[in-house]
């Protein structure tokens, strides 16, 4: 399944003034074009104009998210399509109504005759766009010989912006070669450039303000792509961040954010901060799907002809083909799997997200679904149970199965759960080894706070309203004893669900002196391990992120923000560190502050000792504390 990953990725880079309706060729095809071929066409009147060939299984990276470290089992050489089989079909398909070709992979500039395809490609007639989705990091020196063979359109994929971090995720090194690839597609004349990236919590989420950053002087397009848990990399709804949350966390930096118009066909939501060169764009592939606007079929390298990304079916075009069909019968052929796509794939709500407790307290909208609520008692208490044994196995299921007697109830969880969903993101936790109950973890988005639970600070002793009750609850006052220990003194964990929500930062720093030589091979960045700096970076901020799992008394709590910060202090010959917290909770973040400056130093002594085992780690400490019922506190 990885290779149909990045065939989601539904993004173009368009090469300035290369629109063919400004050219002779198309303004010949405008003035003769025939109506669109029935067998391209499904039952539910999508017109399937855009094919994408996948040219190869192969890829010189291993994306985390994508394949395994030691790569995937290839399919012999022998059933993957020939050259002159890609035309072929590619000269079926374009006779029938396809505009727009798509060379995918694998890594498609890994092939050798690419190019070459690209030519023969090029002279079919009626063919509007060839485009090209890749990694970059063999584009720089290809894309000349490519834009002169016929490509006018391409897609690169980067998922960070530091470099460190662009090695741990491909596995491989690459950076300044993909870096290199999007500048020389600016400078041959591709306008806007467009960059994907897939957003995943835990490995770059927190750079969704540097790719808004990188449109400024730049004319890109980068575009958030959500992401999708195929069974290749484990479903795992956890690391998905939805367009929703991405929204508001850059709202929070550019409130002058605009939303750009887009073509109803379009799979992508476009926006532009005032002033900036380039744009963003956001493809919301799970939590709000374009299935009804899908005009897409894939062929696989080995010649399987998809209509679906998500559906399993498969046609072996390359079978009919080596058996000798004929034109008639492969177009028959293809338009009988048109005709079996399906509506839509498989309902992303139900197969992303995990039911959110505020989802189960209010009936559905009776004039949305169409059908009363007098069954909503029932299904409530349904759907509670099935949550209930699911979190007690310590799992949720794929989806849930309800009653199909009441239909309002697949209408309820379609509309209730997209519209709670997206406000934050759930996580349900139980620890297999601990006689703690389940919790449900909520993290809002940066800021994401409704008017209701503006909550001011209050002296110890003094009654919060919360927004989930109507009632108030007493804050325990400020206590002179140890909070981590019971009445025997054992150690335990503190309760904080009576506490308020509130906004609450921490800063904490820590010192690593490296001594002359191995402080000058920092500066340098001549240590053999790589960049000392952007890695210590990387390992502060998921420390921060893996608090509770390294100390085993503290809270999971959701961060909205965390930053790392390490200069060279020259005098002392130095690493300072600068970690900060944020988030909107019941307890503090002292602890992820302080971890974040542990691991990012701990890194520091990693990456330096080879050199010197002189390296002192110092002045660990708290900085700074804001948020929470025992005051504010600033180390002088």
């Amino acid at each position: 399944m990885f290779i149909f990953f990045h065939s989601i990725l539904y993004t173009t880079v368009s090469k300035n003034g290369l629109e063919l309706q400004s050219s002779g060729r198309g303004r010949f095809l405008l003035e003769h074009a025939a109506p669109f071929s029935a067998f391209l066409t499904d039952s539910f009147g999508r017109q399937h104009n855009y094919l994408r060939i996948s040219l190869t299984e192969k890829c010189n990276l291993r994306c985390q998210y994508c394949m395994p470290e030691e790569g995937v089992q290839l399919t012999p050489k022998s059933e993957l399509l020939t050259a002159q089989e890609i035309i072929t079909l590619a000269r079926l398909f374009v006779k029938e109504g396809v505009e727009k070709i798509r060379l995918t992979g694998g890594e498609p500039l890994i092939r050798p005759d690419v190019v070459d395809i690209v030519g023969q490609l090029n002279k079919l007639e009626g063919l509007k766009t060839i485009a090209i989705t890749t990694n970059g990091i063999n584009l720089a020196r290809l894309l000349p010989r490519l834009k002169e063979a016929g490509v006018n359109a391409v897609n690169i994929s980067l998922d960070t912006l530091v470099p460190a971090k662009y090695e741990f995720i491909v596995r491989r090194k690459g950076f300044h070669k993909v870096m290199e690839g999007i500048h020389k597609a600016t400078e041959l004349g591709y306008h806007p450039v467009k960059v994907n990236c897939v957003v995943m919590r835990g490995f770059n989420e927190d750079e969704l303000l540097g790719f808004v950053e990188f449109t400024k002087d730049l004319p890109l397009d980068v575009r958030f792509i959500e992401y999708m848990p195929f069974d290749g990399n484990k479903w795992n709804f956890k690391k998905m961040v939805s367009y929703k949350e991405m929204l508001d966390t850059i709202k929070q930096r550019w409130p002058e954010l605009e939303k750009l118009p887009c073509e109803a066909s379009s799979t992508a939501k476009s926006y532009k901060v005032p002033h900036f060169q380039g744009q963003i764009s956001f493809i919301t592939s799970m939590s709000e799907h374009f299935c009804g606007s899908c005009n897409r079929l894939r062929i696989t390298a080995d010649g399987n002809l998809k209509v679906c990304l998500f559906g399993s079916s498969e046609v072996s075009l390359r079978d009919h083909l080596r058996s000798g069909a004929s034109q008639e019968e492969l177009v028959e052929i293809i338009g009988a799997a048109v005709s079996r796509k399906k509506k839509q794939h498989a309902e992303p709500a139900l197969m992303s997200f995990p039911l959110r407790q505020d989802a189960l307290q209010y009936p559905p909208n009776s004039k949305q679904c169409g059908h009363t609520s007098s069954h909503w008692p029932t299904l409530r208490a349904s759907l509670s149970k099935q949550m209930e044994k699911a979190l007690l196995k310590n799992k949720l299921p794929g989806q849930l199965i309800l009653p199909v007697s009441h239909p309002e109830q697949q209408c309820y969880i379609r509309t209730r759960i997209l519209q709670t969903q997206m406000r934050g993101f759930c996580v349900f936790q139980k620890d297999t080894s601990s006689t703690f109950d389940t919790k449900c973890l909520e993290a809002s988005p940066v800021g994401q706070v409704s008017a209701d639970c503006q909550l001011k600070e209050a002296s110890p002793g003094s009654e919060f309203c919360t927004r989930d009750s109507a009632s108030c609850s007493e804050v325990p006052r400020a206590s002179d004893n140890l909070t981590h220990t019971d009445e025997e003194g054992r150690a335990t964990m503190v309760d904080v669900g009576g506490k308020p929500d509130s906004r609450r930062r921490a800063v904490a720093g820590a010192v690593v002196r490296l001594g002359e030589k191995a402080f000058g091979m920092v500066r340098q960045n001549q240590m053999k391990k790589g960049d000392v700096l952007a890695v210590a970076q990387i390992a502060g901020i998921q420390g921060a992120k893996l608090t509770s799992q390294l100390i085993p008394l503290c809270h999971n709590i959701p961060l909205s923000h965390v930053e790392v910060s390490l200069s060279l202090d020259e005098a002392r010959c130095a690493v300072v560190i600068h970690c900060s917290c944020q988030t909107w909770g019941k307890t503090g973040v002292e602890m992820e502050a302080l971890t974040a400056a542990s691991l990012a130093a701990l890194t520091v002594y990693d990456m330096c000792k080879a050199v010197t085992h002189d390296i002192v780690i110092e002045e660990v400490k708290l900085l700074s504390k804001t948020g929470g019922q025992r005051g504010d506190f600033s180390r002088a």
